[in-house]
């Protein structure tokens, strides 16, 4: 016969998979009304074709058949992938911004070491056990948990002493109502397990309809749901992945672009009017190479395009300081020269969209990485 804890763990709550602690609805925000939500794009998303510079005489010699026909002209240099319509329109609205030839400090090839610096904020691979964003959740006010991963586990950029949790929409079918109703007699008598039972009803009814779903858009939608709440998380963290295309490029690309602009779109749609006190970032491990390959795709590279999306950025621009793609600029000979560092991006944005110290904040993130100059001028400061 299955234990009450048995029960508890595979039990689908309405389609959505929880990692619970005693308290799931999480403390009141504190300061403000400040949302910040981190897209991790695993796999080394191509910077290089999400946002083209098609005004450097290099690129289509480069790209070949890989140049995105129909892109949007952002400036004279830069336009933005044609399956970015949404993110394309939040940037008419200044609502977006594009930061092109940015790195991380690593400078190898692996996915799971730039992965780890990514999330990690380190100097090098497996340096610090913590992530940057468990870690920036820890500058916040001391009321409470702070930050939600949307995920079936804890990424490790939210790893850390402070206080978090997860939610991830489940493949099981959707529990009865007469089930739900027998576990919560059954918990009835236990002190410990009555509240997280208690906590994980008030999740599912917050997921909404959309909880059991896994497309783009529903998990936008679930999201703004939890994000929305007064006493809600002021951080979220979302995993999309693959962004890994040594092959066929065109159409798996244009396929993740699609689904990360209707998750953004969601997001935006769902957050109403709070999305004005939202900031967005977007950002892979490292970017792929300058030249197309043999088989339609691009290999591992360095420098990537990031982005910050949200009502509380100041769009409306890309910023880069360009290298060029011509032999000579290229580092190694294959791959976009870095000229922007990922942590003074992160740094910046983070710290004025939750009111911070620019410097503290930057020590706390990245101080193993060395000593990171925050960018200003990304996000208005509450």
């Amino acid at each position: 016969m299955p234990t009450r804890r048995k029960i508890l763990h595979a039990l689908n709550l309405g389609g959505g998979a929880l990692l619970l602690r005693p308290r799931l609805l999480f403390a009141a925000p504190g300061r403000g009304r400040r949302r910040f939500v981190f897209i991790i794009q695993r796999g080394a998303a191509d910077g290089l074709a999400i946002v083209p510079p098609l005004g450097d005489p290099a690129y289509a010699g480069l790209r070949g058949a890989l140049v995105p026909e129909g892109a949007v002209k952002l400036d004279a240099m830069f336009a933005l992938h044609p399956a970015l319509a949404e993110t394309a329109k939040m940037y008419a609205a200044r609502e977006a911004l594009f930061v092109q030839a940015v790195a991380s400090p690593y400078r190898e090839r692996s996915h799971f070491d730039g992965q780890n610096v990514l999330e990690t904020g380190g100097g090098a691979p497996y340096t610090l056990k913590d992530g940057w964003l468990n870690r920036l959740a820890a500058l916040l006010p001391d009321d409470g948990e702070h930050a939600i991963a949307f995920a079936a586990t804890v990424p490790l950029a939210l790893r850390g002493k402070a206080a978090v949790t997860s939610y991830a929409p489940s493949a099981l079918p959707q529990a009865s109502d007469d089930l739900l109703t027998r576990v919560g007699m059954l918990y009835a008598g236990d002190a410990q397990l009555h509240a997280l039972w208690d906590s994980a009803l008030a999740a599912q009814a917050l997921a909404g309809d959309a909880g059991g779903r896994r497309d783009a858009a529903s998990l936008g939608a679930t999201a703004a749901s939890f994000l929305l709440r007064p006493d809600g998380p002021r951080i979220a963290m979302i995993e999309t992945g693959g962004w890994d295309t040594h092959s066929g490029q065109n159409g798996r690309l244009a396929a993740q672009l699609k689904s990360l602009d209707a998750l953004l779109a969601a997001l935006k749609a769902g957050m109403g009017a709070q999305w004005a006190d939202t900031v967005v970032l977007v950002a892979t491990e490292f970017g792929r190479t300058a030249a197309a390959n043999g088989t339609g795709g691009t290999d591992h590279g360095t420098g990537a395009a990031a982005m910050l999306v949200g009502g509380a950025v100041q769009g409306g621009r890309v910023i880069a300081d360009w290298p060029g793609l011509a032999r000579g600029a290229l580092l190694d000979g294959r791959d976009l020269k870095p000229t922007l560092a990922l942590d003074n991006l992160i740094a910046g944005a983070v710290a004025a969209c939750f009111a911070l110290e620019p410097a503290r904040t930057a020590d706390a993130l990245f101080a193993q990485a060395g000593a990171a100059r925050p960018l200003e001028g990304l996000v208005t400061r509450t």
